[in-house]
């Protein structure tokens, strides 16, 4: 019976380590002290988008120290691809109504700002009375939409990056760290 060999996903060839797990934490603590400062005596709302901004919605909350409440949306414009189609679908939306409250989006990267650009506007809309965006990575050399970053932990070149909750084709989520992925197709 022939077996094959399992490549680990924390070490794969087929990635480049670009932000390590430590210089992670170490952002995203010094980004809650700042919400914590900046809403100091209010109780936002952290939105996150699903599923790419789990890993660091988790580790963000824990690092703000005000009462929030959370909830969740997922939004799509990729598919299984590695670029942007350019159509957003909620395909989660919100259980709560958001009228008169602060709203923090908490997202994984900016890329193009077309699907963040629509989210922020929809969020809006509901009469929030604030809506800021917090987010993990940017990666500001594919912007197409202006889309103001409130909040965020590093701007990134233009590489399809995977770990720390951002994934390809459902892969490589649980990774501690992000990476660039080489070839897609291995």
């Amino acid at each position: 019976m022939a077996t094959s060999l399992q490549i680990s996903e924390f070490g794969n060839p087929n990635l480049e380590p670009l932000l390590a797990a430590e210089e992670i934490q170490r952002r995203i603590a010094e980004i809650g002290a700042e919400i914590s400062r900046d809403y100091a005596g209010k109780n936002p709302l952290l939105i996150g988008v699903l599923k790419g901004a789990c890993m660091f919605l988790s580790d963000l909350m824990r690092a703000i120290d005000l009462s929030l409440a959370v909830e969740f949306m997922a939004i799509s414009s990729y598919g299984t691809g590695t670029r942007t189609s350019g159509e957003v679908r909620i395909i989660k939306d919100l259980d709560v109504a958001i009228e008169g409250r602060d709203i923090l989006v908490v997202e994984d990267i900016v890329d193009t700002g077309l699907t963040l650009s629509y989210l922020l506007s929809n969020l809006e809309s509901r009469g929030a009375r604030s809506v800021k965006l917090v987010a993990l990575l940017d990666k500001f050399e594919r912007r197409l939409r202006d889309v103001p970053v409130d909040y965020l932990g590093f701007k990134i070149p233009d590489h399809f990056v995977v770990g720390y909750g951002l994934d390809f084709a459902e892969r490589y989520r649980n990774l501690p760290y992000i990476a660039i992925l080489k070839d897609p197709e291995i």
